[in-house]
C-alpha cells in the first residue's frame, strides 16, 4: 500500500533535483488519478500542491483533498503512490496528505472549471 510521509518535504529540493522528463512523467501519472466524486483528475482539481523528484528516483508528493471528510481520504493517497511508483525511473514514492492550505475551487485549472460547468 501507499507510504504516507509524516515529515515535511525537503527544505532544498533543488540540491538533488531529478530530470524534467521524469517529473513530466510523474505528472502524467498523476493526471490519470481522478477524484471518484468529481470526474476530473487530481492535478486539474488543484489537489496536488507540490511534487519533488530527486535524481535517485525518490518522488515526494504533497497533496490534499477537497475536504477532510472526503470518503476516499484513505484510498486516494495510496492510489497516487501506486500509479506514480509505476513510472520508469521512480524508486520510492512518499505521499504527504496535508490540510493547510485548505483546498478551494480557485485552485482548479480553467480546464477543470470548464469540465464542471463552473465557467
Amino acid at each position: 500500500m501507499g507510504v504516507i510521509q509524516e515529515e515535511p518535504l525537503s527544505a532544498d529540493p533543488s540540491a538533488d533535483e531529478g530530470s524534467p522528463a521524469l517529473k513530466a512523467a510523474v505528472f502524467e501519472a498523476l493526471r490519470a488519478v481522478q477524484d471518484p466524486e468529481i470526474p476530473v483528475n487530481l492535478v486539474d482539481l488543484g489537489l496536488i500542491y507540490q511534487v519533488l523528484v530527486r535524481r535517485d528516483g525518490l518522488v515526494q508528493i504533497e497533496m490534499t483533498l477537497t475536504t477532510p471528510a472526503c470518503p476516499v481520504a484513505t484510498m486516494l493517497p495510496g492510489q497516487v503512490q501506486n500509479l506514480v511508483s509505476l513510472v520508469p525511473g521512480v524508486s520510492v514514492v512518499l505521499v504527504d496528505l496535508v490540510w493547510d492550505p485548505p483546498w478551494t475551487r480557485e485552485r482548479m485549472t480553467e480546464t477543470a472549471r470548464l469540465e464542471l460547468g463552473l465557467i
